[in-house]
This record gives C-alpha cells, structure tokens and sequence, in this order.
C-alpha cells in the first residue's frame, strides 16, 4: 500500500496509507489512513494546489455536504475493489 508523508502545521511529518483517490469536479481527493490496523482513522483529504506549484497541498474536507457526497463515491469504489479481489 502507497504510504504518502504529509507536514502538518507544527511542521511536523505523519505519514498516511493512501487506500483510494477519486477526482470529482476537477478536484483531486484522496481516502487515507493513520495505520493498516482494523482502529485506523479514516479522513478525506481535498488537493487544494494550483498548477504552478510542485507539490500538492491537501486539507481535510471538513464541509458536511461535501464529505458525505465524496465519501459515498469512495464507500462504491471500494466496494467495487472488495468484490472484484
């Protein structure tokens, strides 16, 4: 599994399990984890960067409507890959 490191505000590193990405309107979102442990926190991360830059700056979708329509597109993909393994 792709594992992407992420600096947060303290400036700190964490690493995240990359578990799926989707694109939706022109955005890039990525379902990511803490761990690969069964208690793992999931969170829905939204690529906020323009073209210009050469890394990509990603923030928690916090915005309710926004969350549940791109985690029920994230919920069928991965339902999809379940049946197909």
């Amino acid at each position: 599994m792709e594992t992407i490191k992420f600096i947060v505000e303290d400036g700190s590193m964490v690493d995240f399990y990359v578990e799926d990405q989707t694109r939706v309107n022109g955005i890039n979102y990525l379902l990511v984890t803490d761990s690969q442990e069964d208690e793992a926190v999931a969170l829905i991360l939204k690529d906020i960067s323009d073209e210009s830059q050469a890394e990509a700056t990603y923030v928690i979708v916090e915005d309710d409507t926004e969350l549940e329509a791109v985690a029920k597109i994230f919920e069928e993909t991965m339902e999809v890959q379940i049946e197909k393994e």
